[in-house]
Parts: C-alpha cells; sequence; structure tokens
C-alpha cells in the first residue's frame, strides 16, 4: 500500500480527492479490499481500480450471463439432457461450429411472438402511465408533508414490501372476481346490477402491475421531489404565477429526472412480468413473459426461449442506451 494510503488511513491530516474517497472505501471493506489488491498488483492506478469494480460486477452478472443465453439461441433444440446440441463441436476435421439460426427466423415468421411483444410494451406502457399518474401526486404529497410525517409515509409506501409477491396477487383475485370485495361493494352501493368482469382481463392485469411496481414509481420521485427549492414556487406566486402553472412549469420540469428513473423501473420489469398476467389475465392475455415460460417450461424448446430472452433484452436495452447517449450530448452541447 502506498505511503499516501497509509497515512491517510491512520489519519494524518492527508485530504483526498473524491476519487480517492472512493478508492480509500474500496480497501477498507473487507469484501472488496482483496479484490482491490489484485487490481493493484496488476498495475491499475487508483483511477482504474474505481472504474473496474462496477464494469467487473456488471460483466460477472449480467455480461456473462448474457452470452450464456446468446449461445444458447443459436443452438438446436433435441430430445436429450440438456436439450440442445453443442454450439462447439471437435470432429475429424477439427472444430465445427453449428450455427442455427432458425430459432430466429421463427420469431419472424409465426406472429404468436410479434403479438407477445407488442402486448408486452402495450401493457407495461399504460401500467407505467396509471402509475405515474397515480404515484407523483403521492410522491409531491410526501414530499410537501411535515418532516415529522414523512418517515412514516415512506414507511407505508415500503410496507407491501413485507408481504410475499404471490399473496398480495393472489389476494387480487379475491378482490376482483365476480364474487369478489369490489363487486360485492358496488352490488351493495346500487351502482350496479350485476358483477362486472375484471379478472382474467387485460384491466386486471393493470391493476396487478400498477399496484405491486407502484412504489418503485414513488420513491424515486419523492427521493426528486424532496430536494426541490420550495422557494422557487413561492417567486412564481409573488410574480403573479398561477398555483396551477406554476407547478407545470417548475415543478413538473424539475421532477423529470425522477419521472424518467421511476418510469425506467415500471416499465423494464413489467415486460417481462409472468405471474400477474398468468394470475389475474388467464389464458387471453398473451405476454412475452409467458410465452417465454411456456417454451422453456413446457415445450422444453431452450433455443427458442434463449433467442425469446435475448430479443426482449435488446428491445429494452437498446433504446435505454439511444436515450442516456442522447441525453448526453444535450448536456454537452449546453
Amino acid at each position: 500500500m502506498a505511503e499516501r494510503d497509509v497515512a491517510y488511513l491512520r489519519g494524518a491530516g492527508v485530504e483526498p480527492t473524491r476519487l480517492e474517497r472512493l478508492y480509500y472505501r474500496l480497501i477498507a471493506n473487507p469484501v472488496f479490499s482483496a479484490f482491490v489488491v489484485l487490481l493493484v498488483r496488476l498495475g491499475l492506478n487508483r483511477r482504474w481500480v474505481v472504474i473496474a469494480i462496477p464494469y467487473v460486477w456488471l460483466g460477472v452478472f449480467f455480461l456473462l450471463p448474457f452470452l450464456i443465453v446468446l449461445k444458447l439461441s443459436f443452438s438446436e433444440v433435441v430430445l436429450a439432457q440438456p436439450p440442445y446440441l453443442p454450439l462447439l463441436n471437435w470432429g475429424e476435421g477439427g472444430l465445427h461450429i453449428n450455427l442455427n439460426l432458425e430459432n430466429y427466423k421463427l420469431l419472424l415468421d409465426d406472429d404468436l411472438y410479434l403479438r407477445s411483444y407488442l402486448n408486452s410494451l402495450r401493457i407495461a406502457a399504460i401500467s407505467t402511465l396509471f402509475a405515474l399518474l397515480i404515484g407523483f401526486p403521492m410522491a409531491y404529497a410526501m414530499a410537501r408533508a411535515p418532516e415529522s410525517w414523512r418517515a412514516p409515509l415512506l414507511m407505508l409506501v415500503i410496507l407491501p414490501f413485507w408481504t410475499s409477491f404471490l399473496i398480495r396477487v393472489y389476494a387480487w383475485i379475491g378482490i376482483l372476481k365476480n364474487e369478489g370485495l369490489l363487486n360485492g361493494l358496488l352490488l351493495s352501493l346500487g351502482l350496479i346490477q350485476e358483477p362486472l368482469t375484471i379478472l382474467n382481463t387485460d384491466i386486471a392485469v393493470y391493476i396487478g402491475i400498477t399496484y405491486s411496481y407502484l412504489p418503485f414509481m414513488i420513491l424515486p420521485l419523492y427521493a426528486n421531489l424532496e430536494k426541490l427549492d420550495w422557494t422557487l414556487l413561492e417567486a412564481a406566486a409573488d410574480l403573479g404565477c398561477r398555483p396551477a402553472k406554476a407547478f407545470w412549469t417548475i415543478t413538473v420540469p424539475l421532477a423529470v429526472p425522477g419521472i424518467v428513473a421511476g418510469s425506467f423501473l415500471v416499465f423494464i420489469p413489467a415486460v417481462g412480468e409472468f405471474v400477474i398476467p398468468d394470475l389475474l389475465g388467464g389464458s387471453s392475455t398473451v405476454m412475452i413473459g409467458k410465452t417465454l415460460w411456456v417454451e422453456f417450461f413446457q415445450n422444453r424448446d431452450w433455443p427458442l426461449s434463449s433467442a425469446v430472452a435475448v430479443i426482449l433484452i435488446l428491445v429494452l436495452v437498446v433504446p435505454i442506451v439511444l436515450l442516456q447517449r442522447s441525453r448526453a450530448r444535450l448536456e454537452a452541447a449546453r
């Protein structure tokens, strides 16, 4: 360890830079210290050590599994264990590559998969919009509440996570079915004459996804709105701006980072959702997560299900990367 590192860790009054502070926190952590020492011995300086940690994490837990799935998507299904042929084979003539493109061709030829992708994107987008319309007022009210109330309100938002996800989804079956609590309440109030058919429809899927992922929308919005300078609204009111106009011209633009973060946190998992459409949507709701599950577990077609997963990842990742690049260009141009 360098003398500067030893002096800092001993409290010798050495003022580190921000990058060095991250480096010192890494070497002080017993989980990362051995890995950091290994990187330093390989010749990396502090800057590259700090940068290498997240890239290694993403490489091990995202890139490597994706490459395995990508390899499977080019394999051929067989009745064996595992149910696919190896992509690489050593034969008499040397190394043979058995590259099979039929899985991707089937995705283009069979409209079931296209409908699954489009239906998943539609349901996820509408559910994200509902979560935003419900979550923004809740996050705004939490941010404007007295400081002593904010922690209990935040606890109420997180409280559903203490209950099993499956139990919460099954609870909605009891609420939305024809003899459920919702129809019973509406019938007792005289608002309807016969039970509404909500379960096993897209409406039930919207309700389930919005309810399940609503905290993921509220939390980033609250974190963003809590840091908002409320004196800007007071200044706008002093200048004669109406509250509604001040909200749309000041609050909403400043909350855009929280809106974007919350929308991503809801939209991305909602696209691949399987449990909610299977339990609440029934057989009439076709989403890509359910289609992937059928191909993998029922049809035991691992190569085709891997191709479905690869296309799904590309559909989600590519637009996000393009959006981040466009935002970086806009910020650089300012």
